[in-house]
């Protein structure tokens, strides 16, 4: 009776790529161990298959390894009946993990074999003395993961550079930090000219008036500028977990300049949480026309800041993604939601079914309280269960249960709680974004007009078009420069009001029906002639 052949997998790993350029190096010698082993079980039927299954530069601390992974892929499809190893190290150095490969092994009918440490896993005695060695290997692994961990800290406390990408300014030589000739120049000149702007902002625009890059060739970013100017290792120093030692290389910046633009950056940070006095309670649930998030967004600063919120679709740059409401302003929304939170609250139509299993006497208190009624911040976060908005209607949904616990709260004179159970209400409004002189505007409840009225502005400016080509076809102006003397306006702009009457009729149709989308103001349309997207 002949016996089944025996397929064997070879699998060769070494932990560090040094080496592996050589002609003959460690996988290979681990590869020509196992042929050999191989071919001296040939009694038994054992027969190599071609894969190799060679993992050069991978830590046997864990088992996301390619190779690994495909010879395991190809044990559970029953391509491999035993993998051959030169050492069981080199197939893992946890225990963990070696119980899950043998999982794997066992429920497949495999085995493996260390060719220099005789082991049978088919036997109790054989996988107890498997786990002792690899209980042995991990340890191993850990005492030297500490041994290096200690070097590194032991150097580092000497004021050696331990590797990693050099920091701007400076070049890594012989395993030094040395000054770079052009980029220390810069380095020097950003700390100086941050000392006299007092903003990154002002510093970034500075950086990129001179073209100045990053050692990677790429542009300079706020975050990339914060990180540089709040760098101790441009005094000379390096640190370790949250602790900097006086360093080998040479200081670029001078202590004095550095302590004054930390002394900076730091009034900046304490300015900023003084002056955020407006925290955006819709954050987390408001979302736009197409169901993105829309996020707290802030510009300018002090009297004139402004706070918006911004679809994030936009902010990540997903075009196809994007919706028609894109950005809006977060006080004027903010103050919409709230009055209808407390139009709600005083209604006695939304009151009732919600006071339905309430005392009478506490009803009554109730209802005298809530016309006087301020609502916190964060009474508003936890009422407000979600705001979509859409191009014409503002839908806020309400958290009934919060909404009576509120209720129940201030007849009971306690402090108002978060609870689990939920139920939810929606309300629909009328609302609309336009455009003004700075900014957005949003209009809002009565103030709406009828969807699909058109835009008197626009209805003016389209009929001035058509007006101006009609003189200009019908001659009685010879050409645009005479045309502009007759209306007393340059002749540039007399050239964008003529193009807005070549637009396709499709789009003017759209414009003077209201139903357009993209164009919702006079600026929009006589920009329209460079957006394809639209002309078209």
């Amino acid at each position: 009776m002949i016996n089944k052949p025996i397929r064997c997998a070879i699998y060769t790993r070494k932990s560090s790529e040094e080496g592996l350029e050589q002609d003959f190096n460690s996988l290979q010698a681990q590869r020509e161990a196992c042929e050999a082993y191989i071919k001296s079980q040939k009694s038994e039927n054992w027969i190599l298959i071609p894969t190799a299954y060679d993992d050069g530069g991978y830590s046997g601390g864990t088992l996301e390894r390619p190779a690994l992974q495909q010879l395991l892929s190809d044990v559970k499809t029953g391509k491999i009946d035993i993998i051959v190893v030169y050492k069981i190290d080199r197939l893992t150095r946890s225990l963990m993990d070696f119980s899950k490969i043998i999982e794997v092994l066992d429920a497949h009918q495999a085995s493996f074999v260390s060719i220099t440490q005789h082991f049978n896993t088919t036997t109790s005695m054989g996988r107890l003395t498997l786990n002792m060695l690899l209980s042995f290997a991990q340890f191993e692994r850990e005492v030297t993961a500490e041994r290096i961990r200690d070097k590194y800290a032991a150097s580092k406390k000497k004021g050696m550079w331990m590797g990693g990408y050099p920091p701007f300014g400076y070049e890594r030589k012989d395993k030094k930090l040395i000054p770079h000739p052009q980029q220390a120049a810069i380095l020097k000149s950003l700390f100086k000219q941050y000392h006299s702007l007092k903003s990154v902002g002002k510093l970034l625009d500075w950086v990129r008036e001179n073209n100045i890059q990053t050692s990677l060739g790429k542009p300079f970013t706020k975050i990339n500028l914060h990180r540089i100017l709040s760098n101790r290792v441009y005094i000379g120093e390096v640190g370790h977990k949250g602790i900097w030692y006086p360093g080998l290389h040479q200081a670029l910046v001078t202590t004095e300049l550095f302590a004054s633009v930390q002394q900076i950056i730091s009034d900046h940070q304490v300015n900023r949480v003084r002056h955020d006095t407006h925290p955006s309670f819709l954050a987390g649930k408001l979302f736009d026309d197409n169901g993105n998030r829309m996020s707290p967004k802030a510009s300018g600063s002090g009297s004139k800041k402004r706070r918006y919120y911004t679809s994030q679709a936009m902010i990540k740059q997903e075009r196809e993604k994007l919706g028609i409401i894109t950005q809006v302003p977060a006080g004027e929304l903010e103050n919409f939601v709230t009055q209808r939170l407390k139009e709600l609250l005083t209604s006695p139509a939304f009151l009732t079914p919600l006071l339905s299993n309430i005392h009478i006497s506490l009803q009554q208190d109730i209802k005298k309280q809530l016309p006087q009624l301020s609502l916190p911040t964060e009474t508003r976060r936890l009422l407000v269960a979600r705001v979509d908005l859409f191009p014409n209607t503002l839908r806020l949904t309400v958290s009934l249960a919060q909404i009576r616990e509120f209720l129940l709260s201030l007849a009971e004179k306690r402090s108002f709680k978060l609870i689990s159970a939920d139920s939810l209400e929606s309300f629909e409004y009328p609302f609309q974004i336009r455009r003004a002189c700075k900014g957005k505007k949003i209009i809002l409840g009565e103030q709406c007009p009828a969807p699909n009225s058109p835009r008197v502005p626009l209805v003016r400016i389209i009929c001035q078009s058509y007006a101006l080509r009609e003189k200009l076809f019908s001659g009685q102006a010879s050409s645009i420069l005479e045309l502009a003397k007759q209306e007393d306006c340059t002749d540039s702009y007399i050239s964008r009001l003529l193009e807005i009457s070549f637009l396709p009729a499709k789009t003017i149709l759209n414009i003077l029906s209201g139903v357009s989308k993209e164009v919702l103001s006079v600026k929009d349309l006589l920009k329209l002639k460079n957006d394809r997207r639209l002309s078209q």
